[in-house]
């Protein structure tokens, strides 16, 4: 059975009203810098870690001008732990973007705002239908899979074709367009609270007599993706020199790369390299080794630590940070806790 245009979306924006998520803090608004900045934010990330994020940045720059003016020492800084880098740096370009080519207001279409930096398809479309009303569908990864499964759409998401015709698929089912802000919100509350990648509560769903998956009796069998990335894994030996005063050695991270644009402490591929950057005559001593899981791979991190007096420099760009400057740097979340540790 597929679902009617009228049918589906009035049963999603039904839902959202009675049952749908009402409390995050960027909801209820339509203005478009917090909308935009939880987006961002939310992709490939949960939100119960995105909150307090969401707060921090909220409180240090109120609004997109405020952020396109900060220094992107201190955008990284704040963003630090959350991963995934590279979405900081674009939203700091984004911000001044906004401000150079739209005087600090964002473009009300998903077409235009898809022309900045860090907004795709779906993000776009997230915003302009939040704040702006605009009929356009998103697709995020929960939209994917509630679609998918209603749909009983069996195209391979690896695939660019099959992922074309579901953006057409959705946006057949549309609602008008004064039903978008509450709709774009209820297909992703929907997937992040019921229409789970395993064991679906599909009793509680409000789509689960027009629901292709489940009259099939498979519902986990959706959306269909074959092509997997593989995990791979990586040893890396972190050089953690120190003064007596708190002081740490710290060296801004080449782009592209693994925490590019980040401070780290100097990254070698081996012991042996570590040493041959040893200063002459200091004794360095190994700590114990730790595992940092990336989204498709494992980072096998061996700090060694060497304590030098604040007027020697290492080899290589980079210098000292004192105990009360390199906590405010843009660090990368294991670094962040070796050094705190």
């Amino acid at each position: 059975m597929k679902p009617s245009v009228e049918g589906f979306a009035g049963r999603i924006v039904r839902w959202q009203q009675s049952h749908g998520r009402h409390a995050l803090p960027w909801q209820g608004t339509r203005d478009a810098y917090r909308v935009w900045l939880s987006e961002v934010m939310l992709q490939q990330t949960q939100v119960a870690t995105v909150l307090a994020y969401y707060e921090r940045f909220t409180a240090r720059f109120a609004g997109v001008r405020a952020l396109a003016a900060a220094d992107e020492d201190e955008v990284l800084a704040l963003w630090s732990g959350l991963g995934y880098y590279s979405r900081a740096r674009n939203l700091h370009r984004c911000a001044q973007e906004v401000v150079a080519r739209f005087g600090g207001e964002f473009p009300r279409t998903a077409a235009e705002l898809e022309t900045l930096p860090g907004i795709g398809r779906s993000t776009a479309a997230a915003i302009a239908a939040f704040c702006f009303g605009e009929r356009v569908a998103i697709l995020d990864g929960n939209v994917k899979r509630v679609l998918a499964r209603v749909l009983a759409f069996d195209g391979d998401l690896a695939n660019a074709k099959a992922v074309n015709e579901l953006w057409s698929r959705a946006e057949a089912l549309l609602p008008a367009s004064e039903a978008m802000p509450r709709y774009t919100q209820g297909l992703m509350d929907l997937g992040a609270t019921v229409c789970l990648p395993r064991n679906p509560s599909c009793l509680v769903c409000p789509a689960q007599d027009v629901c292709g998956a489940r009259l099939r009796g498979n519902p986990e069998d959706f959306p269909v993706k074959t092509k997997k990335l593989k995990r791979t894994a990586q040893s890396l030996w972190l050089l953690r020199a120190h003064a007596s005063d708190g002081a740490v050695w710290l060296h801004k991270r080449p782009a592209p790369g693994v925490w590019a644009g980040l401070y780290c402490l100097p990254v070698f591929d081996s012991r042996e390299a570590l040493e041959e950057a040893l200063p002459a005559g200091s004794e360095a001593s190994d700590g114990a080794a730790f595992k940092h899981v990336l989204t498709h791979k494992d980072l096998h991190l061996h700090p060694v630590e060497v304590r030098l007096p604040r007027k020697r420099k290492l080899q290589g760009e980079g210098d000292w940070f004192g105990a009360q400057q390199w906590p405010a740097l843009g660090l990368p979340a294991p670094i962040r806790k070796l050094l705190d540790g």
